[in-house]
């Protein structure tokens, strides 16, 4: 079950309600899997606690708007976008998703990458804290981008 919301800029999104059956956490994953920025952010708190570990480091934010911007700077762009595996999950009183994409640049098929991240979330109708661990982008020939 999902109500609209709608977002400073005046976009719409769906938003999760208390009575939905779709835990926030693939709510989220939906979104990411459209480039629904919008929609992502809108399944996150105002002040949305994330931590993440990438390939060049800890990354930690405190606000929803810093956390869809990083999202965006990592999926945002020209880049086709493809979805290669996704799932989402409970462990104990925490939900996780998880994805695999690979981004190809236009025009050059043998430049795609991919990479794959795990989200651990609390929250209930929105998300507060969002732990993230990424592979970091690599060519699909093997090598480290």
């Amino acid at each position: 079950m999902t109500t609209s919301s709608t977002l400073a800029d005046g976009a719409t999104c769906a938003v999760p309600d208390a009575r939905s059956s779709w835990p926030v956490a693939g709510l989220l994953l939906d979104a990411l899997t459209r480039r629904d920025f919008a929609g992502m952010r809108v399944c996150l708190d105002d002040r949305v606690r994330f931590r993440a570990l990438t390939p060049p480091g800890l990354v930690e934010l405190d606000t929803a708007d810093d956390v869809i911007a990083r999202f965006t700077t990592w999926f945002g762009g020209d880049d086709a976008f493809e979805v290669l595996d996704a799932s989402v999950g409970q462990v104990g009183s925490r939900l996780y998703a998880r994805w695999t994409v690979r981004l190809t640049p236009p025009g050059d098929p043998g430049a795609a990458r991919i990479a794959e991240q795990h989200v651990y979330t609390r929250g209930q109708d929105r998300i507060e804290s969002l732990d993230l661990l990424c592979s970091g982008f690599h060519h699909e020939n093997g090598a480290a981008s």
